[in-house]
């Protein structure tokens, strides 16, 4: 053992709920991910959906199609990680998410198996799509980290460790764009303090621009 050895920090595992589909979880996820260079921080992606979430609200009309089309890919997703396992969601998140966002490939068949592709994953997973077999694990996911956090939230949603330990569940954080470098690590030590305040709830204000995504 080398005495002389600096100490690592004890890694933090912080848990995110994304769908593919939002600007803002993927503006969320890209700053973890930069966290992860910066901090002693593993992220955990998990599946959520908007689809899910807006069943029986009135959406503005825009949203609707979007309601429909977007039970695509996150039964694709939860597909992946139920046959091979987290790493694999994760890629294919980050695949869906940047032909969606950065591609404006839309929501359909075509983007879902050009992101299979991107990610390494096999074709036929894309067939999950048409199908209910994912359903029952799709909501799952999605109440496991949604209801924590209650209903009159979006996504993205993270949990992490809480002043005795426990796990705090949070929407947000919504920002455009994510920051990078020491900047990403300066904001997740003021999630840190945050998820650490017992009675903290809320620290919010009014949007004044659409998601950016670089």
């Amino acid at each position: 053992m080398n005495v002389n050895a600096p100490e690592r920090a004890a890694e933090t595992v912080v848990d995110a709920w994304v769908d593919p589909r939002c600007p803002w979880a993927w503006t969320a996820s890209r700053w973890l991910l930069e966290v992860e260079q910066v901090r002693p921080v593993r992220t955990r992606l998990h599946v959520m959906s908007l689809s899910v979430l807006n069943q029986g609200r009135e959406v503005p009309e825009k949203y609707r199609t979007a309601m429909v089309e977007g039970w695509a890919s996150v039964r694709v997703c939860v597909a992946a990680e139920q046959r091979h396992g987290p790493d694999a969601l994760r890629a294919l998140y980050v695949a869906m998410a940047t032909r969606i966002h950065h591609h404006r490939a839309g929501l359909g068949r075509d983007m879902i198996l050009a992101a299979l592709a991107d990610a390494g994953l096999p074709a036929d997973l894309a067939d999950a799509a048409d199908t209910t077999a994912h359903d029952e694990a799709l909501l799952t996911s999605h109440h496991a980290g949604m209801d924590p956090v209650g209903s009159e939230v979006g996504t993205p949603v993270i949990h992490l460790a809480g002043p005795a330990g426990e796990r705090v569940a949070f929407f947000g954080p919504v920002m455009s764009p994510a920051p990078r470098g020491e900047a990403a690590g300066r904001l997740w030590d003021g999630i840190l303090a945050l998820a650490g305040t017992d009675g903290f709830f809320e620290l919010k204000r009014t949007r004044d621009r659409d998601a950016r995504v670089d």
